[in-house]
């Protein structure tokens, strides 16, 4: 059985898309998914599952959230190696990375919408693109970024999920103890 992380996007927000996570564990165990676990409210499901194709594993957890609680969610599923990578390929220095947000790319952005992406640029605010990723980092804080996952979302027309620094590092910390 291979380890297996969902990030879900857009729940549990200002009151938007509710998902109580003891009743997420419970409804995902009973599809099959194994040692389900769940890290703070904003949808990080690590589980087990003898399915190996990401893709099988990210429609059966979104049918399942759809079926069961009436609205759709976006996931995307990674393998501990794979957000392993998405955090150690962070371009910013140890002491901005500390402060960056990592949005994982459900879909690879078309080239020609990333280069017109790379030509904006606000003060304070700092970014690197790659298939999976999009790396951000604004020394105002987040909260005042002009920047953020639904401007990237829009920018590269593609879907995408945000964690900060102290999220990925206790979920690869959690995906190794697995």
């Amino acid at each position: 059985m291979k380890t297996y992380i969902a990030l879900l996007r857009g729940i549990n927000v200002s009151g938007q898309k509710k998902i109580p996570m003891e009743e997420l564990r419970v409804l995902l165990s009973k599809t099959g998914l194994n040692n389900v676990k769940t890290y703070i409210q904003s949808g990080n499901v690590i589980f087990q599952s003898k399915e190996g194709a990401i893709e099988s594993l990210e429609l059966k957890i979104h049918n399942e959230i759809k079926n069961h609680f009436g609205f759709e969610v976006p996931v995307i599923v990674k393998t501990p190696e794979k957000l392993k990578q998405n955090f150690d390929d962070c371009p910013f220095s140890e002491e901005k990375k500390e402060k960056s947000y990592f949005m994982m790319l459900f879909d690879v952005p078309e080239k020609a919408i990333v280069d017109e992406v790379f030509k904006i640029s606000y003060p304070n605010e700092e970014f690197h693109i790659t298939d999976n990723c999009v790396y951000f980092y604004c020394a105002t804080g987040y909260g005042k970024a002009k920047m953020s996952n639904n401007f990237f979302e829009r920018k590269l027309k593609v879907t995408a999920t945000a964690r900060n620094y102290k999220t990925m590092v206790k979920l690869l910390s959690l995906l190794t103890d697995n």
